[in-house]
């Protein structure tokens, strides 16, 4: 099979082709290679990669129409997985343009070129985010959605609304994973582990915000990757029935991909010391702009339809994440 990803050197496409790879599949990658983090991580990941000879790639950014469908149109991909994003949270706040750009047009230039080329199974990354001031736990897909709190959240929010008017109006097959807080090796360094840990080991404070009273559904990469590659052929068709949370007027689905277990930022902390036999310095402060206090997952839906839920224990996940970080950055640690 020959399989599209956008997002190839970034942390869970990276994974992703990694994995099917090693499947046998035919992988072809597209990324900026942006510096929104260290570039140099994201070359490090494609020449993984690169060592495999299924794996080609193109540099390029999705805003850029004509490059990407030149591309796909070259390429002819059985399946399209669209992971690239403007990511994170917080910088939302400070740049919402790059958001729109990335996140909504070239989303929307993700869907036309699989329109066009008639892939087979268009899967796309949504978030956690989406399910924003909701306060009734486990979120499931079947929940209203409606309160997005960061533009972040938002754009993926119409990524899925765009998504679904795609998949009514030309039958295209679509998947929306919503993920929730993946972390592991290979992670992006402003994503919260690798914070903690480089500011444990380097004997930096670390900023706990609301106190402490954070709660997150942590899923270990591996888990979230594996999950991914069983729905590439659980492709959506109209009028699926049971728990299913399509509708009849579209071969559409949204996912829940998260490990269902709420643990408390804390405890993380916890065990990340535990690990690195080193305390942290910590520093509490309130709840940030547009952050939410808790996040956990209903994976029933998965679950139903690969027979497979998302396991990996913290201590375990967290353990290989640091083990990770002090093999790339050559540390030890002082006591």
């Amino acid at each position: 099979m020959k399989i599209f990803i956008t997002g190839s050197a970034g942390f869970i496409g990276f994974h992703l082709a990694n994995k099917l790879l090693k499947e046998g599949m035919i992988i072809h990658g597209y990324d900026a290679m942006n510096n929104y983090y260290d570039v140099s991580l994201k070359k490090d990941r494609h020449g993984i990669l690169s060592k495999n000879s299924n794996f080609t790639t193109t540099k390029g950014i999705l805003e850029d129409y004509e490059k990407l469908n030149k591309t796909v149109k070259q390429f002819l991909p059985d399946v399209i997985i669209h992971l690239a994003a403007q990511a994170g949270v917080l910088y939302s706040l400070e740049n919402p343009r790059a958001y729109i750009n990335s996140n909504i047009i070239g989303t929307f230039n993700v869907m036309e070129v699989a329109k066009k080329h008639n892939v087979k199974h268009l899967l796309m990354a949504s978030t956690s985010s989406v399910y924003g001031a909701n306060n009734s736990m486990p979120f499931n897909e079947n929940d209203k959605a409606d309160t997005q709190l960061t533009i972040y959240a938002a754009t993926k929010k119409a990524n899925e609304s765009m998504a679904h008017s795609y998949s009514h109006l030309w039958k295209l097959p679509i998947t929306m994973f919503r993920f929730f807080t993946v972390y592991g090796p290979y992670g992006r360094p402003d994503m919260a582990l690798f914070r903690f840990v480089d500011a444990i080991i380097k004997d930096k404070p670390i900023d706990i915000y609301n106190q402490g009273e954070m709660y997150r559904d942590f899923t270990y990469v591996d888990d979230l990757v594996h999950a991914i590659n069983l729905l590439i052929d659980k492709i959506p068709k109209i009028n699926l029935v049971d728990n299913d949370n399509s509708l009849n007027i579209a071969p559409y689905r949204v996912i829940n991909i998260g490990n269902s277990d709420k643990v408390k930022l804390l405890d993380f902390i916890d065990e990340i010391e535990k690990i690195l036999g080193k305390k942290a310095i910590r520093n509490y402060m309130p709840l940030q702009k547009g952050d939410v206090p808790a996040t956990w997952a209903d994976c029933s839906l998965l679950q139903q339809l690969t027979g497979y839920a998302p396991n990996t224990s913290i201590n375990h996940g967290v353990k290989k994440f640091i083990d990770w970080y002090k093999s790339y950055y050559k540390v030890e640690i002082k006591y």
